[in-house]
């Protein structure tokens, strides 16, 4: 065998190895991100100052920015995590006491969200987020916004 031929084999062997070690740690970081999370998708919301009556966005913009992640809660913060990321710690986090729903809309036809999904507009003193979840992760998130331990204001506010 050649000289040339085993440099090819150890580098195949060594490329091989990383791919198995990648492969590995998004195995793990999946299995952690679902263990005690809910399902919401998450995205800057386009535009701050877009109101319901302005006119619908087009398809390429109903698609963009979303990412699919993992929420946990962990008293007063809304922790998400971005499934395809390898960070550690959270993506985004919200404080309850400065999240305020602004509105609330059914996915866009051109929106790939779950069926019966909901699309929260949030905002915060960091900026708004759009959030898409199912009807069940909505009931939670919006206990959770009204809850708090006993002799303290809730903050939660609802945009009229």
């Amino acid at each position: 065998m050649s000289t040339s031929g085993v440099v090819v084999e150890i580098v195949l062997v060594a490329v091989a190895a990383v791919l198995l070690l990648l492969a590995l740690i998004a195995l793990r970081r999946l299995q952690q991100l679902r263990r005690g999370g809910v399902d919401v998708a998450l995205r800057r919301a386009p535009s701050a100052d877009a109101t319901p009556t302005d006119p619908a966005p087009s398809a390429a913009d109903d698609q963009r920015g979303w990412h699919s992640g993992i929420a946990r809660y962990r008293g007063d913060q809304f922790r998400w995590y971005r499934v395809s990321g390898l960070r550690s710690g959270p993506n985004v986090v919200l404080d309850r006491t400065d999240v305020e729903i602004v509105d609330r809309r059914p996915p866009r036809a051109t929106e790939l969200h779950a069926p019966g999904a909901t699309v929260l507009r949030c905002r915060t003193s960091e900026g708004s987020y759009e959030l898409a979840m199912s009807v069940d992760v909505l009931t939670g998130f919006s206990s959770w916004l009204e809850s708090t331990p006993p002799g303290r204001s809730t903050g939660y506010r609802q945009a009229s």
